[in-house]
């Protein structure tokens, strides 16, 4: 097997200067069982990211393998053009569990394609193309969808087919009304609100697309309710709300299964993607039928809902229902997040803040005793930790949080060697 050195070198020669890359020295995952991973060297980790929160059951899973062979022994493709049974099958799964009344469901290979969708079907529905978005948001690389992103590090071009006007998200440690009471915020974000449709916009808008909890952004965190006072505004414009889940679904926050629905509001559209197949490429939208039925032209998706991902997908939702995932999310989450904590106890801290709900926690980095990212200590910080045997994430508007998101199946066990990995690695990193 070829060592990192080899692959990183190929990888440069022939892939895009542009594609990420996690570590000084990048590494290739290779095996993964539970909670862990090997590398193609051998090394052994504890893993805090779950291939950006996609191996959301956790790594070999029996249940969703079976499901996997069984089908690929059958046919892996036929295309929309025909009728395939799992994906009916995981449709109707997936709409009754999303909460939106009289619900149809599109699917297809990611989230970015899932958000492009979700424009085409919202600015379809209201004829117009004028959106509302979040500052600090992120919803993918297409060309739509990279016009909804409010974070300047992941917006290659200005160009966009869509008019997108950004308003006030939840981040209330970088907000100017982030001193006020909850309540005294979301009253402030909302007048902001309905002062940029007055200003920004021609007031024929169609949809406003937000992340419960912004993931690239940092796993800002906005206080529960809302956006359940912004979607009382769009209610009057007759404005759709589109929820992102494509982090925050499937019981990732514990607290429910649907990061919206800590908002007191029914999402009139949701997008999902991420951990739905546990590694597979899914995504899609849900909507109420009169809006998805809004496009009168044809369409297919020859790879979206194809037999082999909604069989996995089936199995996986399946599999995370049966084992209640989400009571053990909320449970282990409350428990590492009480550790992680105190870590932004004292004002002279370079931890400034520690946020997020369930399986899905940001830890930012500050310089000590201010405000200040210092993205410089978070990169010392991540590397340190996978010196110790943990996989991590990073993200934020200034690229300092931590961005913690495991598999769902994550034991308490595991989350105090993560916490206790993690740990090592700040004292380190201040200690220099």
């Amino acid at each position: 097997m070829s060592t990192h050195e080899d692959l990183l070198k190929r990888h440069r020669e022939i892939l895009p200067n542009w594609l990420a890359l996690y570590y000084q020295q990048p590494i290739a995952l290779v095996r993964g069982d539970g909670r862990r991973v090997w590398d193609a060297e051998g090394n052994e980790y504890l893993d805090f990211f779950a291939g950006i929160l996609t191996t959301m059951s956790g790594y070999n899973i029996p249940e969703i393998n079976a499901a996997i062979q069984e089908q690929a022994a059958k046919i892996v493709h036929s295309s929309t053009l025909y009728l395939i049974e799992s994906q009916i099958d995981l449709a109707e799964k997936i709409a009754g569990l999303s909460g939106i009344p009289n619900a149809k469901v599109f699917f297809t290979n990611s989230g970015t394609e899932a958000n492009d969708a979700a424009m085409m079907i919202a600015t379809t529905h209201r004829g117009s193309n004028q959106i509302l978005a979040l500052r600090n948001s992120y919803h993918g690389r297409s060309f739509a969808a990279v016009g909804l992103t409010g974070n300047r590090s992941w917006s290659p071009t200005s160009l966009s087919p869509l008019s997108v006007t950004y308003i006030h998200n939840g981040y209330k440690y970088r907000s100017p009304f982030g001193h006020l009471p909850d309540d005294e915020f979301i009253a402030a974000c909302v007048d902001d609100l309905r002062h940029m449709i007055d200003v920004g916009t021609s007031g024929t808008v169609a949809a406003m697309i937000a992340e419960p909890i912004q993931g690239v952004g940092g796993f800002t965190t906005p206080p529960d309710g809302f956006f359940g006072a912004f979607k009382e505004v769009l209610d009057e414009f007759g404005i759709l709300y589109i929820s992102d889940e494509v982090q925050t679904g499937w019981g990732r926050t514990g607290e429910n299964f649907w990061g919206y629905e800590a908002h007191e509001l029914v999402a009139d559209v949701l997008t999902f993607a991420k951990g739905v197949a546990n590694g597979l490429a899914m995504g899609g939208v849900v909507a109420r039928s009169e809006i998805m039925d809004s496009i009168d032209a044809n369409s297919i998706s020859t790879f979206g809902g194809n037999p082999l991902a909604t069989a996995a997908a089936l199995a996986n939702i399946n599999y995370v229902i049966d084992n209640d995932l989400q009571t053990n999310t909320l449970k282990v989450g409350n428990h590492l997040k009480s550790r992680l904590d105190h870590l932004a106890d004292d004002p002279d801290s370079i931890v400034g803040d520690v946020r997020g709900k369930g399986l899905q926690i940001g830890v930012e980095f500050v310089k000590p005793g201010t405000r200040d990212p210092d993205p410089e200590i978070t990169m010392q910080i991540m590397e340190g930790a996978r010196e110790r045997g943990l996989l991590i994430g990073k993200g934020g508007l200034y690229a300092n949080v931590l961005r913690i998101a495991p598999p769902l199946s994550l034991t308490e066990d595991e989350a105090d060697e993560g916490f206790e990995k993690l740990e090592q690695a700040i004292d380190e990193a201040t200690d220099h």
